[in-house]
């Protein structure tokens, strides 16, 4: 198990990433990988703090979250003790890979609260056209300012309670291998990424009104469903079929939605295969002001049936809901049952 070591969370907590990088023995050569509008946000003032308390810190912007990008990082970062992923997914996820190449530790400094890959030990980066959660490493620390990530765009939150509310299938996804494969299952993981869930649903009205404590509510679920993939030592308690589902429709859409809103889309249906209340989990998502449909996606109803019959190809090895796949009218009858088109 690989799991943080220190979480900070609260207003203007960046001010403790030196102190905690003293504690943490980190060195004190340190790599900053953020975008452009997350160094911005904080990525400056972090580098500016540990500047100023005698680190010797460099940079990187980055811009997409792939293999090439990762491979470009890594061989530019040479001779750094730590890395610090600063921003959102992207970020984080290529300085997780890096860091995991360079056998450095890391710490995640999430601006908003999108994904649950704060402080999961899986990076999601493409190759080529698809995305690929590829092995990486679990941050020894995670510093998440809540004022920043309650200033972040609130379609971003609504994707992060859509990524959470979204467990709820992956556990059954991952419930139905163990019953029909014999495949690994952990109590443990498993309760951690449905609590996640549960505290999100919850919750939903509080964290829709955008305030430090609702930040901080959301923070802590997503971080709470990373360490269950790193109790777990797989993705498993957090990916089942609605993340196959979203995969498909990063290939196949022209202009996919977040990766948080398609799962939550994803969720309702592989609900609905399950033979479990859907309308519950839409509620909740209705309320956190997340998309429950191929309107609010934008995403023509044409792609939704497209990658419910594709969704099964994305990883053969991952046992979900949709077994061997759905044909077209099947597709097209559960995305209408469920009022996704």
């Amino acid at each position: 198990m690989e799991l943080p070591r220190e979480v900070w969370m609260g207003p203007d907590v960046l001010e403790e990433i030196p102190e905690t990088c003293r504690r943490l023995s980190f060195g004190k050569r340190g790599y900053i990988i953020a975008d452009e509008v997350t160094y911005n946000i904080a990525g400056e003032r972090v580098k500016n703090a540990l500047s100023k308390n005698n680190f010797n810190m460099d940079r990187t912007i980055v811009s997409k979250a792939d293999m090439e990008t990762a491979e470009l990082v890594k061989e530019e970062a040479k001779g750094f003790d730590f890395f610090l992923g600063v921003g959102g997914g992207t970020c984080i996820d290529i300085a997780k890979f890096v860091s995991f190449e360079k056998k450095k530790p890391f710490m995640s400094i999430p601006t908003a609260a999108s994904h649950d890959g704060i402080s999961s030990s899986r990076a999601s980066l493409k190759g080529g056209v698809e995305s690929t959660s590829v092995r990486a490493q679990a941050p020894v620390g995670v510093v998440a300012d809540t004022l920043i990530v309650r200033d972040s765009p609130s379609r971003l939150m609504s994707a992060g309670c859509g990524d959470m509310i979204a467990n709820r299938t992956a556990v059954l996804d991952w419930k139905l291998a163990r019953d029909e494969r014999g495949e690994y299952y952990s109590e443990y993981a498993s309760a951690l990424s449905r609590m996640s869930a549960r505290l999100v649903a919850r919750n939903a009205a509080e964290i829709n009104e955008s305030t430090e404590e609702s930040a901080r509510k959301i923070l802590k679920a997503l971080i709470s469903s990373g360490v269950a993939m790193s109790i777990a030592g797989s993705s498993r308690p957090a990916s089942g079929s609605e993340h196959l589902f979203s995969h498909a429709l990063d290939r196949i859409a022209p202009e996919p939605a977040l990766h948080g809103e398609q799962c939550a889309v994803g969720s309702l249906m592989m609900m609905k295969l399950h033979g479990k209340d859907w309308r519950s989990t839409k509620e909740a998502l209705e309320t956190v002001n997340c998309p429950t449909n191929a309107v609010e996606l934008g995403i023509e109803p044409k792609y939704i049936v497209k990658a419910l019959t594709e969704a099964h190809e994305i990883r053969p090895d991952r046992y979900t809901v949709l077994r061997d796949g759905i044909d077209e009218d099947e597709a097209t009858e559960l995305a209408e049952e469920t009022e996704v088109i």
